[in-house]
């Protein structure tokens, strides 16, 4: 019995020796390949039909759920729309030639107020519409996936065909992250030109700062917003006032759930939003500008 065992051992040994000599004879077959697999593209659509009329005012509602709120007016003067929650106020430039605009409903679930106001002289104003709504959302990042007038772009946008061509090489959320981040701070310099000379209520194109390969922060942080949730990875633009100075600037958050990231000065936690200033990181600021992170104070969201 004793012979048996030892035979019947030598004969597996020899078997498990033979296995490994010919799996190293062999090359090696690659792993499956791991690719970033974008969302369902998160639309921000107008819809006509299911707003609310109030003379030369259109108002829809109908897709707060999903982070965004749609206005429409007509007028011989300028006009503004106001949207508040609690605290905060968020003003918008409206057009006044009907066309439609798609604005954020930033400050997240909660009763809302807006209003449509009509220019009559210099700065003051009078109320042409106002409403309120109670806005419960599919979850916290709807108006972050989505475009709007501050972030502007479509299925066909150029900038959304090049983030779907460096998403494609990345493995994760956080490889499209930093594919987009190397593209832009390579491809996009800072216009000091137009820093000086850009005029109040101006809207950035991030196709078009694609094109001429320059831009102020808000052309940066509109087309990295714009790059980013195109391929389902929330992204907020911020506006707010970074120290020393206290200057007025736009960067980008961006959200995921991995981990690992680390570039530069900026260091990827997992469940959390995390900065992204591209002017920075494409030589349009000096380094004491940013610092450590703690010199920025967060104001709107879009």
């Amino acid at each position: 019995m004793r012979y048996v065992l030892r035979r019947r051992a030598f004969r597996l040994v020899s078997v498990l020796l033979l296995a490994v000599a010919l799996s190293l004879s062999r090359p090696l077959l690659p792993e499956a390949a791991k690719a970033y697999k974008a969302p369902a593209f998160a639309e921000s659509d107008y819809l006509g039909d299911e707003a609310s009329f109030d003379g030369d005012v259109q108002v829809d509602d109908s897709s707060v759920e999903e982070g965004y709120i749609g206005f429409s007016a007509m007028s011989e003067n300028p006009l503004k729309v106001q949207i508040i929650q609690g605290d905060s106020t968020y003003t918008y430039d409206l057009k006044s030639d009907g066309t439609p605009s798609i604005y954020p409903l930033a400050c997240g679930d909660g009763d809302y107020y807006y209003r449509v106001l009509e220019n009559v002289a210099g700065t003051k104003y009078s109320m042409l519409y106002d409403d309120q709504i109670e806005v419960v959302m599919e979850d916290e990042f709807q108006p972050f996936i989505r475009p709007s007038d501050y972030v502007p772009y479509t299925k066909d946008s150029e900038c959304v065909k090049k983030a779907g061509e460096l998403a494609a090489k990345a493995d994760d959320a956080l490889g499209v992250v930093q594919q987009v981040f190397d593209y832009v701070c390579a491809q996009v310099k800072y216009d000091k030109e137009k820093a000086k000379t850009v005029k109040a209520g101006y809207l950035p194109d991030p196709d078009e700062t694609l094109k001429t390969g320059k831009g102020i922060c808000f052309d940066y942080a509109a087309l990295a917003a714009a790059m980013l949730r195109s391929q389902g990875i929330p992204t907020k633009m911020v506006f707010g006032y970074v120290s020393p100075d206290d200057v007025y600037h736009a960067w980008n958050m961006f959200y995921t759930k991995e981990t690992g990231w680390v570039t530069m000065e900026y260091e990827v936690d997992s469940n959390s939003w995390n900065r992204l200033d591209m002017t920075f990181s494409s030589g349009g600021a000096p380094t004491e500008f940013v610092g450590n992170g703690g010199n920025y104070t967060d104001v709107y969201y879009y």
